[in-house]
């Protein structure tokens, strides 16, 4: 094995897609601080149909070098998430 770059797949067990997702924005928003963590290439998947991946966040390019934190699919522009009231 050659030296380079490792990904980390960290298992995770949710009920539904819905459940699958909410799980995966708070773990990648809560372990965002790490230097290595790539948010934007988050995924899920159904246990049995692994190669079958669903985008977590938006990830589009913005200005500065930034990427677009909300959800994938979202509706309207590009910007920072917006939280219900409460949230």
């Amino acid at each position: 094995m050659s030296p380079g770059r490792f990904v980390v797949h960290l298992p995770v067990v949710a009920a539904d897609l819905p459940a699958a997702l909410r799980l995966a924005r708070a773990i990648t928003r809560a372990l965002g601080f790490l230097p290595g963590m790539d948010g934007g290439g988050t995924t899920v998947s159904a246990e049995d149909a692994q190669g079958v991946r669903h985008w977590v966040f938006c990830d589009r390019l913005l200005g500065g070098g930034r990427r677009c934190p909300r959800p994938a699919g979202h509706d309207g522009p590009c910007d920072a998430p917006r939280r219900a009231p409460g949230e």
